[in-house]
């Protein structure tokens, strides 16, 4: 069996995934942390396994939560900082009526709306670094993009974004951020998320004191996603704050790194492959928005931002690929392993950006479907449409074999990824950016 989890496994997981397909599609394995769980690789299975309401999403279930797995499921600190009543910590009835409140405020028709500022924010982002001929798309753009975005989505105010940005960093120990470990971002994130959200409901009730109608739009200030999570009822059923706070810090936790990841993951792939990217390049300059979309979902498939699905725990016996597990046994689906399976996808090593059919698992199955995921494909699709337009001749700037991946259980997404490409003069945007933060 090849390794999994070092350093030269984190470069290119894929051969090891086929491996575990074909000789122990369900196998259970010894991480990193020393909790014992079980992969999950053919797809079939994966699928199974993502709809299967016998296995919990509560940390609660596992058989391990003694002295011995404690602390090594879940986010860290989330615990400590009373934010595990959100969306991946739950089960229905309870993840049933937080998901119908939460999806009452986080609507496409939101995002839709949210598409100028996105463009926005990518263009500004690229203001930054477009005239000086190289950038790592990774710190420069793949990263601060998503943060920005979901804080202006929250409504938190301009002055406390790169604060945000900060905290972010230090959760996936981006290069120049503070260390102190992902406990210590948390706990700061949800010190500052109790503030606002006490602000935002002290302004909602002035306004409806006052006989306006709260939300009105965007003029009114209160048209952000945190006051419409304090808004949000149904049947007289109201998110607490500890919920309202656990969904912003989810959203944000969740929804940047997946983006960050699908954005340098995607632009990498595209320069490995050069007659793919010089079709979507067509396709771009020609407005040709299906197959823009289509491209950002094989590049979701072919090398997503999120490796794992994130736990789950059998909450009775069960056989999963012919495998009996017992109860409170983890359960790791690897969707990294299922977009590829041969059984499921024609050529599925190929990058094939007009594939057909693509139902991958990039963003799950099943009740817990990212919530997100219109947001990120936004995100994605207008990253990329842009480089490529705005820098025509964008090139890797390193030996893809220097190249390090961020390590970690769930996710996957480059350290760094640097780039040259023809300085922009003439030829792009008016020269009026000093490149400070967008915010």
């Amino acid at each position: 069996m090849p390794a999994l989890f070092d350093w030269e496994f984190a470069a290119d997981p894929y051969p090891a995934y086929a491996w575990l397909r074909e000789h122990a599609p369900v196998r259970r394995t010894e991480l990193p942390s020393g909790v014992e769980a079980w992969l999950v690789t053919r797809y079939a299975d994966a699928r199974q396994a993502l709809a299967d309401q016998r296995l919990s999403k509560n940390p609660g279930h596992h058989s391990q939560r003694g002295a011995h797995g404690k602390g090594k499921v879940g986010i860290p600190g989330e615990r400590g900082a009373g934010l595990m009543t959100h969306l991946l910590n739950i089960d229905p009835p309870d993840h049933t009526r937080l998901r119908r409140l939460v999806s009452k405020v986080f609507t496409p028709r939101r995002v839709a709306r949210f598409a100028p500022r996105v463009q926005e924010l990518t263009d500004q982002l690229i203001d930054g670094f477009a005239r000086r001929g190289e950038a790592d798309l990774i710190h420069e753009f793949a990263f601060p993009l998503p943060i920005y975005a979901i804080c202006d989505l929250l409504g938190v105010p301009a002055e406390d974004q790169d604060d945000f940005r900060s905290w972010a960093g230090m959760m996936i120990h981006q290069p120049g951020s503070p260390r102190g470990g992902v406990g210590r971002a948390v706990k700061k994130m949800r010190g500052y998320l109790a503030e606002l959200i006490h602000r935002k409901r002290e302004e909602l009730r002035q306004r409806e004191g006052e006989g306006g109608e709260a939300g009105a739009g965007s003029g009114s200030g209160s048209d952000d996603l945190i006051s419409g999570l304090i808004r949000a009822s149904d049947h007289g059923e109201h998110l607490t704050e500890n919920e309202v706070a656990a969904m912003a810090f989810i959203l944000l936790f969740a929804g940047f790194e997946t983006t960050v990841n699908l954005i340098g993951n995607g632009t990498y792939a595209l320069l490995r492959h050069p007659e793919q990217r010089a079709r979507l390049q067509r396709a771009v300059a020609e407005g040709d928005e299906a197959l823009l979309a289509g491209a950002v979902e094989e590049l979701l498939r072919y090398d997503g931002p999120v490796e794992l699905a994130t736990w789950r725990f059998a909450t009775e016996p069960l056989t999963l690929g012919g495998q009996r597990v017992a109860e409170g046994d983890p359960v790791l689906v690897v969707l990294a392993a299922a977009d590829r399976d041969p059984e499921k996808f024609a050529a599925p090593d190929v990058l094939d950006l007009e594939r057909r059919d693509n139902q991958h698992l990039g963003y799950g199955h099943g009740i817990h479907y990212c919530l997100g995921a219109p947001l990120a494909r936004l995100e994605g699709q207008t990253a990329l449409a842009t480089l490529l337009r705005r820098l025509p001749d964008l090139r890797l700037a390193a030996d893809p074999a220097e190249l390090r991946w961020r390590g970690g259980l769930i996710m996957r997404g480059l350290r760094t990824l640097p780039v040259e490409f023809a300085p922009e003069t003439n030829r792009g945007r008016p020269a009026e950016s000093d490149g400070q933060s967008p915010a």
